[in-house]
């Protein structure tokens, strides 16, 4: 991965689970990554509802000149994309598979964004289909962050983390080296990041 923060997440999450297809939502201690709380991020795993933002970090919110927290995920793709999107967060859930989400956004007269998006199973009572942990972020800071919001994000492939298989391309084909086989893999494109706005427990 290219990202500091989807590296120490991805290595946090899978030490969590400690051979486990998935961590205890209440294993997650928001001390033990306090460096990237405002870069991470936990959805409600409710379909209907878009999936909503159960916490959501500052920077994110800076980025989407809005307040995140009960915002549907989905919401931040474009229509065409959500679909897509829902598949891959059922995915998530149903198979207990990491996932990376490669996008871009290009807000009117400003530069394009590259943004990653990370995923991660978390388990409720035994089931995954409670809550999902995540990371977004860009690969570079855009000096009109905070004023201008990113608009919605364009999907460009998604990749399982753990698989080794190559990334699902919308209509883009990945560039060498662009596939995943773990913490260390390598990522595709640029990132974004969402996270806590305090220290609470998921």
């Amino acid at each position: 991965m290219q990202l500091a923060i989807s590296i120490e997440l991805y290595a946090y999450w899978n030490a969590l689970r400690a051979g486990r297809s998935a961590p205890e939502r209440n294993d997650v201690e928001p001390g033990a990554i306090r460096g990237i709380l405002a870069d991470t991020f936990v959805l409600d795993f409710d379909k209907e509802s878009g999936f909503p933002f159960r916490i959501a970090g500052s920077r994110a919110n800076a980025l989407f000149l809005k307040e995140l927290r009960g915002l549907p995920f989905l919401l931040l793709w474009r229509d065409a994309d959500r679909t897509k999107v829902k598949s891959v967060i059922q995915r998530v859930a149903n198979e207990t598979q990491p996932f990376l989400l490669s996008a871009d956004a290009k807000p009117p007269g400003l530069e394009t964004l590259q943004i990653e998006t990370m995923l991660l199973p978390l388990r409720h009572q035994g089931s995954t289909h409670s809550r999902v942990l995540g990371c977004i972020g860009v690969k570079a800071q855009p000096h009109w962050l905070g004023l201008v919001g990113a608009g919605l994000a364009r999907l460009v492939s998604s990749s399982p983390l753990d698989s080794g298989k190559p990334p699902e391309a919308d209509g883009t084909p990945p560039a060498a080296g662009r596939g995943l086989t773990g913490p260390q893999a390598q990522t595709r494109r640029g990132h974004l990041l969402f996270g806590w706005r305090d220290g609470s427990r998921t």
